[in-house]
């Protein structure tokens, strides 16, 4: 299996910035705007995290991806008291033959940000600066940015694309709970499921009614229910990645 990238690795990117930066700063022969005086320097060791938090992510790249070549981009967004790595697990062999890359993120807390205080915050930020990083790294196509989520991480899914659908051209949700509101952008492309018999986020109260009204709101649904519980099933999960590479 290809190597993830680690905080490790999307540390190094970020200071490569800084390097850059310095570069250009030491060509001039001239100290910068606020530079100390007398020889002194103020920098001093300190802890250094990306997200302030133990709880990190990481990116998996495909065997076949190619620079050369704009890849899509999956961010996929766990369920509660979940990790990326475990949700990793549901996309790694669909990304292998599909070649996605996907972006697997943690949560700050349990869970996201909007479903434990109903509004966005530290979450936004994290994802902010992942998808930065990665974007750096790596050959994304525009044309293929997708948000995808199970439970909690479906309607964060939701929520997230349709007010970033200047960003993301396709949503994924598999079990969500709801969709907030707000200034929306963009028309992305929306694959809905939910089990009938889930018992954890039953489906009148939650997929039924989101689906009657994000296409009263005139969005693009695939909506697809299957016979079982609070789950991901195989072929649901192969039917999304299908739906993703329709371009109709």
């Amino acid at each position: 299996m290809p190597p993830l990238l680690h905080r490790r690795d999307l540390l190094r990117l970020a200071c490569g910035g800084l390097i850059a930066g310095l570069t250009t700063a030491c060509r001039t022969g001239q100290a910068t705007e606020g530079s100390p005086t007398g020889g002194r320097l103020s920098s001093r060791p300190r802890p250094l995290q990306l997200s302030g938090s133990d709880r990190d992510g990481a990116v998996y790249v495909p065997p076949i991806y190619r620079h050369d070549i704009p890849a899509p981009l999956i961010l996929s967004l766990h369920g509660a008291g979940g990790s990326g790595r475990r949700g990793l697990r549901r996309l790694q062999s669909l990304a292998d033959a599909s070649g996605l890359i996907v972006l697997v993120p943690d949560s700050r807390g349990g869970t996201w940000d909007v479903v434990r205080s109903g509004g966005f915050g530290p979450d936004v930020e994290f994802l902010d600066r992942a998808l930065d990083l990665v974007f750096a790294r790596y050959n994304v196509d525009p044309a293929r940015m997708v948000a995808e989520g199970f439970s909690d991480g479906a309607s964060y899914a939701l929520s997230l694309g349709l007010l970033n659908g200047d960003l993301f051209t396709h949503v994924i949700a598999f079990s969500p709970g709801f969709v907030t509101d707000g200034s929306r952008r963009g028309k992305p492309r929306i694959f809905l499921s939910h089990g009938v018999q889930d018992r954890v986020l039953p489906i009148d109260l939650c997929s039924r009614r989101i689906v009657q009204q994000v296409r009263g709101d005139g969005y693009d649904v695939r909506y697809t229910e299957f016979d079982g519980g609070h789950e991901v099933p195989l072929e649901i999960a192969g039917a999304a990645l299908a739906w993703l590479g329709d371009r109709g």
